[in-house]
């Protein structure tokens, strides 16, 4: 089965709350997945779709509201490719199981990221990283597997700094997010805590941020991935944003670039290859603007679908070397959608072959 034949079929774990939903909205009438069953908690398991989630944007989809929730486990649900929205209290017991069961999960769940045999992965990053499937599979005895996608955060910070580090080498990144709150899922913070306000904590943040940029601007040679020797500080901060987080960076470089020569690289990145075309890889991945106040969630974070970054106030830093500002959909680009863009490079490549079910 492949892109030009049969869609393949996919299910959606967690798929009543906010994440899973987007994942359902982003798979309507894709030309490559068929979404054919959805699953959840207990609480939700034998209801239909339309009595179990609470539908929070947009219409949802007729396909989808008669089917019946089922229970977050391989013997119930029977595609080969899964989407796992769950939260991470319980995303590493049962993702393993399916990945044990012969079925590929494409995680957004923290649970996986920093474990060495598992790929973290921005497809026009570091879309190669997704070759450590093998070494995983040969590792655990899986006839699956598991791939993740980076926090929410790290994935604008990331694409933002992936084209400088090629040419320049990042050595030491000063990171302060503005992150919206679609974030925290539903019902997610309460109005009376974030309207007018911001709150400068966001629960196990920081350091997801600092420990996984260097994994995925690392290098896969073959048999490992080997990460980007960077020190990373960050700052999360929680504000009245709907969708779209924002990133400020400072960034120092083993070669320090002028802010003409950071631009240049910028905009003639393209990023890895096989990803260009995919059905939801935006053309350009990155977005450079020149106006001094961009960018802006309101107006930026639907860029290219919602899948594209998008930088500005790239300038001199009195600290390090460069400062810019970066933003993209935290939902879309940060979550769902880049579950679903590393699904469709792993179809493309032809590495789905010999997945239970297909």
């Amino acid at each position: 089965m492949n892109s030009s034949a049969t869609r393949w079929p996919v299910a959606v774990l967690g798929a009543t709350g906010a994440v899973g939903q987007a994942f359902i909205r982003l798979l309507n009438g894709h030309p490559w997945f068929d979404l054919v069953e959805v699953a959840a908690s207990e609480r939700s398991a034998g209801k239909s779709y339309r009595d179990a989630a609470k539908w929070l944007e947009g219409p949802l989809p007729d396909t989808v509201a008669g089917l019946t929730v089922k229970a977050c486990t391989p013997d119930e649900v029977s595609a080969p490719i899964v989407f796992s929205a769950l939260d991470s209290g319980v995303a590493g017991e049962v993702e393993a199981a399916f990945a044990k069961a012969g079925r590929l999960v494409l995680s957004n769940a923290k649970n996986y990221r920093m474990v060495a045999d598992v790929p973290l992965v921005i497809p026009e990053v570091n879309g190669d990283h997704l070759g450590m499937i093998a070494q995983q599979r040969a590792l655990r005895g899986w006839a699956g597997g598991i791939v993740t996608n980076a926090n929410c955060a790290t994935t604008v910070i990331a694409a933002a700094l992936a084209p400088l580090h090629e040419r320049f080498h990042v050595t030491k990144v000063f990171a302060t997010t503005m992150q919206a709150v679609s974030g925290a899922g539903y019902p997610g913070v309460p109005s009376l805590d974030i309207l007018g306000n911001v709150i400068p904590y966001i629960g196990d943040e920081e350091p997801k941020i600092e420990t996984e940029l260097g994994k995925l601007l690392g290098r896969y040679d073959g048999q490992q991935i080997v990460p980007a020797d960077i020190v990373v500080s960050a700052h999360a901060n929680r504000v009245p944003v709907e969708h779209g987080h924002t990133v400020c960076l400072s960034v120092a470089f083993a070669t320090k670039p002028t802010p003409e020569q950071a631009l240049e690289v910028l905009r003639a990145w393209r990023g890895v290859e096989a990803v260009r075309g995919l059905p939801s890889a935006p053309e350009p991945a990155l977005i450079i603007r020149d106006e001094l106040d961009r960018p802006q969630p309101r107006r930026d974070a639907n860029e290219g679908r919602g899948m594209a970054t998008t930088i500005g106030r790239v300038r001199a830093d009195h600290l390090f070397d460069l400062r810019l500002v970066a933003m993209s959909h935290n939902v879309v680009r940060g979550a769902a959608g880049g579950s679903i863009l590393n699904a469709e490079l792993l179809v493309s490549t032809g590495q789905l072959a010999g997945l239970r079910g297909s």
